[in-house]
């Protein structure tokens, strides 16, 4: 007999006409403005956090996240936006969307505490009657083997009378160009009612929504965009480093092959890979390809490449100041910016606390300047007792070495190079030769 339609058609119509509850599970970088665009599209919306003091900000309307606007929360509340820590409150939603994250444990295998613990928290009060999607970037896979046994054994019916899709996250913090909105969103379904019912949901927020054949392949795209980053900064890095022995400038590599109109996409080299995605996303890949007796040589080159950056950079500090008679031992170095990318506060495995770290190791006194970080935050492998110095005249004249790691926009960079003795760059930013300037 074909699958009961009801359940389905119902919770399409419900969507539709934007009378469903959506439940956010997990109000970061991706939750939050997720929950803010479904409550502006005119959906009651109901955002699920384990952290009561980012739920205490948001009831008082204020923003914890630079890129998201403290008028867009406020805008959500307005149109009955809650947040929350009380989980039965999910019974109430006709759709939940989980964006937990997924990082990496120390042996570099994929560490599913957040989405186990989410999906703990969610069991006892599902029901039929709901979508079920999972945003978060994970192995291909983990939608039919982690999630799906865990509803069906709760004898909900996939595709009858429960809907489960994966629809990867693809948010870009500090972009101006493209938002939640307008990012084209990928969706998979367990069954082509799941998918039918995703698209339902995602239609009436996203402008653009690309239905694929199932969850393992929305899987699977979301890491070939971050590994496709990966490999190309990864192969850029190894040319700076050609480059800098040659005593080229691949910057300017850049700029001239960049001309080329066709065949050629321009990436840049950096200090290191930051954020959630592009670091980690490579090695849930290789971790599941092993499963099928399959050794990703190229991608885990490249993250050994990208992860080696820090410590060229520091050598590049190590020669630069030695050249001025110095040794890192002793020296004043300031760091600007340590956000994972400039116009952002996000300083998850940003490359800018590898480097403070390795520079401690060796004796500096260390400072930092960063617009958007006003404390360094507690971070799993690295803590810095520091607050935020204002990059003035008098502070960057007292530095032996100044490092722009992080080349945010409010930075004053004629400034920054007027007031350096020494300035190490890692962004290209100064294209021009200064004496006081070391590439890096």
């Amino acid at each position: 007999m074909p699958p009961d339609r009801r359940t389905a058609e119902s919770l399409i119509a419900r969507f539709k006409s934007r009378a469903a509850n959506v439940g956010v599970v997990g109000l970061g970088y991706v939750g939050l403005p997720l929950a803010c665009r479904f409550a502006e599209a005119g959906f009651r919306t109901t955002g699920f956090d384990i952290d009561p003091d980012k739920v205490a900000t948001l009831r008082k309307g204020k923003s914890y996240i630079a890129t998201v606007p403290q008028e867009n929360v406020a805008v959500a509340l307005d149109r009955g936006f809650v947040a929350t820590t009380d989980y039965s409150l999910s019974a109430a939603a006709d759709a939940l969307i989980i964006c937990v994250p997924t990082p990496l444990t120390r042996s570099r295998e994929p560490d599913m505490q957040f989405i186990n613990g989410t999906m703990e928290s969610l069991l006892p009060h599902l029901r039929a009657g709901q979508l079920l999607s999972l945003e978060s970037t994970t192995y291909p896979g983990t939608t039919d083997e982690l999630i799906r046994p865990q509803l069906e054994a709760k004898g909900l019916r996939l595709g009858e009378d429960f809907f489960l899709v994966f629809s990867p996250e693809r948010e870009d913090p500090g972009n101006a160009r493209y938002s939640t909105r307008t990012i084209p969103k990928i969706c998979g379904g367990t069954t082509p009612a799941c998918l039918e019912v995703g698209l339902a949901l995602y239609g009436q927020a996203i402008d653009e929504v690309v239905p694929v054949s199932s969850t393992r392949v929305a899987e699977m795209s979301k890491l070939l965009e971050n590994i496709h980053r990966a490999v190309n900064i990864g192969l850029v890095n190894e040319m700076k480093i050609i480059a800098d022995r040659m005593g080229i400038d691949i910057h300017e590599v850049i700029r001239a092959a960049a001309t080329k109109p066709f065949g050629f996409v321009p990436y840049y080299p950096g200090p290191g890979l930051g954020g959630h995605c592009i670091p980690i996303d490579p090695f849930y890949l290789t971790w599941k390809a092993r499963a099928y007796g399959i050794n990703t040589r190229f991608i885990e080159l490249a993250g050994e490449i990208n992860h080696a950056m820090p410590e060229w950079v520091v050598n590049k500090i190590a020669r630069a100041l030695n050249d001025r008679g110095k040794a890192i031992n002793g020296s004043r170095i300031l760091v600007l910016g340590i956000a994972y990318k400039k116009n952002v506060d996000d300083v998850r495995e940003s490359p800018a606390a590898a480097i403070m770290e390795l520079l401690r190791e060796q004796g500096a006194v260390l400072s930092y300047s960063d617009p958007h970080v006003p404390r360094f935050p507690r971070m799993r492998q690295h803590q810095f007792d520091l607050g935020s110095v204002a990059p003035s005249p008098q502070i960057l004249s007292k530095q032996d070495c100044v490092v722009l790691v992080t080349d945010h926009d409010q930075f004053d960079f004629e400034n920054i190079l007027a007031h350096s003795r020494l300035l190490v760059d890692t962004r290209g930013r100064y294209l021009a030769d200064h004496a006081n300037v070391v590439k890096a």
